[in-house]
């Protein structure tokens, strides 16, 4: 089911569902999300909308467990104020939530990359470290971050072949089947599940906040280490991996989320995506077989 999703629709979510706010002024963040919709609602409040029933299961996630985590994390997280229902003009749960000051890494200046490659590596060590026994396994709530890389074995390599010619495929197999070895062997931790430049505030030129918890779940960290060749070079990668104290067998898996998920099906076309990360696979790929001497 399509919704257009604009400010004259937030506007009117607000007034029937929370008139105290009605006269505050809606203006659409920029860049806008693909998994949600957000727009500022004053000065103090941030409302998130999800773009399709693909993502509407988020809402209730977001809400239960972000204000749980919280107050074990090192950086700021979203706060969630109050839950939207659905309504006839729109059909899931939104949320209400504080507004989190920075820009996007993707836009945004950092000071010090390897500080900030530290700082996002010690963010990730304490989520990895929260209690994590009733947490959502991974799933279709969250495209399955945290969960086994085999179950996008085939897609992986229906990337792979379709990119014959325009990349290694035999290198990029190789990476690809090394992942495949291996398995989380220890108890389930939390995962965010969407580490990227776009989900990671910067204020002042440091990391300030770490937004977007819609892949939240339970389950093997290493998709939360693909950032490490989508947006560090080999020195900063090296900054953020020596805050993590995972084995060479994760860190091998992380490459594998990061050649599925930032370049291989980004790059063959098989999801569509933002100019962004289009542009970014190639690159990315290419960090991938240099770090894995491929």
């Amino acid at each position: 089911m399509a919704v257009h999703i604009d400010d004259a629709l937030v506007r009117r979510l607000v007034a029937e569902q929370f008139p105290q706010w009605s006269e505050l002024p809606v203006r659409a963040v920029m860049p806008g999300g693909w998994d949600n919709r957000t727009f500022r609602l004053g000065d103090d409040l941030l409302i998130r909308l999800p773009s399709s029933a693909a993502y509407a299961e988020q809402v209730a996630k977001e809400q239960q467990w972000l204000p749980r985590l919280a107050p074990s994390l090192p950086l700021a997280i979203p706060t969630p104020v109050t839950l939207g229902q659905p309504s006839q003009d729109y059909p899931w749960h939104w949320s209400v939530y504080c507004w989190l000051d920075g820009e996007p890494a993707t836009s945004s200046p950092v000071a010090d990359l390897s500080e900030f490659a530290s700082s996002l590596g010690h963010f990730l060590a304490a989520l990895h470290r929260i209690g994590a026994s009733r947490g959502p396994s991974s799933g279709q709530h969250n495209l399955h971050r945290g969960g086994p890389l085999r179950i996008y074995d085939a897609e992986t390599r229906q990337a792979i072949a379709a990119l014959k010619g325009q990349i290694d495929d035999k290198a990029a197999t190789v990476v690809w089947e090394s992942a495949l070895e291996s398995m989380w062997q220890r108890p389930p931790v939390w995962v965010h599940g969407d580490i990227s430049p776009g989900n990671l505030l910067v204020k002042a030129g440091h990391l300030n906040a770490v937004i977007d918890f819609g892949q939240l779940g339970v389950g093997d960290p290493a998709c939360d280490l693909a950032i490490a060749w989508t947006f560090f070079d080999a020195e900063r990668r090296e900054a953020f991996r020596d805050t993590l104290c995972f084995d060479d067998s994760t860190w091998v898996r992380g490459r594998g989320w990061a050649a599925l998920w930032k370049a291989l099906i980004v790059a063959s076309g098989l999801v569509v995506t933002n100019a962004t990360e289009a542009a970014q696979a190639p690159r990315t790929f290419r960090a991938i077989l240099a770090d894995a001497r491929v």
